[in-house]
């Protein structure tokens, strides 16, 4: 893939006409949204480039694109055995925090992500063109990557001579097998849906390296399965099941885009019931669409942005509320629902009908309305269910087995696919008689529906069964993965200490990664430690405001719970543990805090939704995580030594180190 608008020796770059370069520039860029603003700044970067690389053998890119962030970079140039990322502000007399962050960011992306750039000297230059020369310092912030260092349009020549021989004792770079290394971005889910919605594919915006795959083959099959049912008039349901953090949203969101073909009135929609997950993707889409309208010398306003973002991504309630007051088919064909599993049971969704929406009659299971709504058309539809398997987290919420239920003995023309792992791991399906359904409507078992490799921490694909180990309590298990797969690639530390846990996100976390703080919606007595799991979060703010906001995670004073953050993540976390869950006697304990002391809890799916939701909290850290357990107080009977010290001494003999 030519991830570059331009590129070329600089020996050749000085000597070609700057009209030429200008466009084979412009010859890849959609005319329609060029500006003169932008033609302007070219015109000017390829002009002090010309006249402040002379000297130097090299090569040099423009326009190199980012694609986990869905950006392009103004330059890439490599010199010897530097890459330097050089980002222009044409016209600026500052040095703009705002533009030295981003310019790091483009650097550590490629840190990251890009396979040929893995422990080379990366130096990131922001370019003011207009700015007064400034002394600059090489601080190294993490593995060969520096911090932003600073040139104006005459100083930049002076400070690549200065770089290189800072580091001309490091081995020169192979350009070429640079140029053909591979790209493995891991996009965060907010980085997804942004990219998605702007037309990116997912090709473009995830790994392609062979451990991560299947995301692709993944997708495809689910297009297949979508284009079989609408060639031939059928009616047709697939369940794709996944490790935490192995792209499930991003495979539904990428289908919900791809099959969005309004000319052959083929409409699809996302659906999911987690409500702060909606509103975060939802804001953030909103936001790009008037960031990117104002890039453009364009306006949009937010109301129009939110109109049109509705109908790409919507909350599963919703949608089953229109269809009770609407008894014809819904324009979607193709309904994809993120977290089947979550959808509610019989009971819980009768009961809601009843007691909030006056429906005393309401008497089947979300999964069955659901079906039932799709069912309506009269030639041919698709329903894709995404399933977590251990990821139901809260009362009345169905499972794998409330979709497959009402094929027993009804929908006779429809066709089920399911992944074959949901009949392999007791996590999917738990009653034995979906399994006998799946056997007698002769369903279609396909691997390709199961993502098994975790891309959210791409750091280690093995810490989704590291914590399911220490959910079984195989400690030995445990200790032996941490120790080859995860000790020396993603960092996990414990502490004692809240404010030693909160530096040390400080600390890991560079450029914009993002950290926060999360716990148990159970986690009552973590209150004296000034976290408050029932001060409910503004899950879009919390998500996607500035460091400059108090209101942000990463001011690390409100804290998610897995209800906030199922479905999301962030770079670095810290876990918050309470005594709801704690190891003792060398087993798990599980309790509830009701009134003023905590109480045991019996009924094995409260066990099940609290084990859940501690393996949703370990699971939302991209990059690294600490684990904070605090000392119990005697004189507080709520907090007994005893619930945390046990659950602190297990982390310890797993060998993660204490801080």
């Amino acid at each position: 893939m030519n991830r570059a608008y331009y590129s070329s020796s600089i020996s050749n770059f000085i000597t070609e006409d700057i009209d030429s370069i200008y466009g084979k520039i412009t010859g890849q860029y959609d005319l329609n949204n060029l500006v003169k603003q932008q033609s302007n700044a070219w015109k000017n970067q390829i002009s002090i480039l010309k006249n402040q690389l002379k000297g130097f053998a090299g090569k040099i890119y423009f326009e190199f694109t980012i694609p986990r962030m869905g950006k392009r970079v103004d330059n890439i140039i490599i010199i010897d055995n530097c890459i330097f990322i050089v980002e222009f502000k044409i016209g600026s007399t500052t040095y703009d925090n705002h533009a030295k962050e981003q310019t790091f960011n483009y650097a550590l992306d490629m840190n990251n992500f890009h396979e040929g750039s893995h422990n080379k000297i990366i130096i990131p230059i922001l370019v003011a063109d207009l700015a007064l020369a400034t002394n600059n310092n090489y601080i190294l912030s993490i593995d060969n990557l520096y911090e932003t260092i600073y040139a104006n349009g005459n100083s930049l020549q002076l400070l690549i001579k200065e770089s290189l021989d800072q580091f001309k004792t490091v081995e020169k770079i192979d350009v070429e097998y640079w140029e053909n290394s591979i790209y493995k971005p891991t996009p965060t889910i907010i980085e997804a849906a942004t990219a998605l919605y702007k037309n990116h594919n997912v090709e473009e915006i995830s790994r392609s390296d062979a451990g991560a795959e299947n995301l692709s083959v993944t997708s495809k099959c689910i297009s297949e399965i979508i284009d079989y049912s609408k060639v031939n008039n059928k009616k047709s349901i697939c369940f794709v099941t996944g490790v935490p953090g192995a792209g499930k949203t991003l495979a539904g969101l990428n289908i919900a885009n791809l099959r969005s073909n309004y000319k052959e009135e083929e409409h699809a929609v996302f659906l999911s019931g987690n409500g702060p997950l909606v509103d975060v993707l939802r804001e953030a889409l909103c936001r790009d669409k008037v960031s990117t309208a104002k890039e453009n010398n364009l306006t949009i306003t937010k109301y129009a942005a939110s109109s049109e973002v509705k109908s790409f991504i919507q909350n599963i309630h919703h949608f089953r509320d229109a269809s009770i007051r609407d008894n014809k088919a819904p324009i979607e064909k193709v309904t994809i629902f993120d977290e089947a599993q979550r959808a509610w049971t019989k009971e819980q969704a009768s009961s809601f009908m009843k007691r909030n929406k006056g429906i005393s009659d309401f008497d089947k299971s979300e999964p069955e309305f659901l079906i039932e709504v799709m069912d309506r058309h009269q030639d041919w539809c698709t329903i894709v269910c995404l399933i977590g398997g251990g990821q139901e987290i809260n009362t009345g919420e169905a499972g794998l087995e409330e979709w497959i239920m009402p094929f027993g003995n009804g929908y006779e023309g429809w066709q089920i696919y399911y992944s074959s792992k949901i009949v392999d791991d007791s996590n999917y399906i738990k009653n034995k008689n979906a399994l006998t359904t799946l056997k007698d409507r002769k369903a279609t078992a396909k691997e390709e529906l199961h993502l098994s490799v975790s891309l959210r921490s791409f750091r280690s694909a093995q810490l989704s069964n590291f914590v399911q180990e220490i959910i079984n309590n195989n400690a030995r298990e445990a200790k032996n993965i941490y120790n080859n797969f995860i000790q020396k690639n993603y960092p996990i530390r414990i502490t004692r200490d809240l404010e030693t846990a909160k530096q040390w996100l400080k600390d890991n976390a560079k450029g914009s990664e993002r950290t926060g703080i999360v716990a148990s919606s159970g986690g009552i007595r973590l209150r004296p430690f000034g976290i408050n799991v029932k001060a409910k979060i503004d899950a879009p703010i919390w998500f996607l405001n500035d460091k400059h906001d108090i209101r942000s995670s990463f001011f690390l004073e409100e804290v998610a719970t897995e209800f906030d953050i199922q479905g999301l993540e962030l770079d670095w976390t810290c876990v918050a543990w309470d005594g709801d869950l704690f190891y003792d006697s060398n087993q798990w304990n599980y309790r509830k805090f009701k009134g003023t002391k905590w109480q045991n809890i019996a009924d094995p799916n409260i066990v099940n939704y609290l084990i859940n939701s501690y393996r949703v909290l370990l699971t939302r850290a991209r990059q690294g995580m600490i684990i904070y357990i605090p000392f119990g107080n005697h004189e507080d009977i709520t907090r007994p030594p005893q619930i945390y010290d046990g659950t602190f001494t297990f982390f310890k003999s797993l060998g993660i180190k204490e801080i």
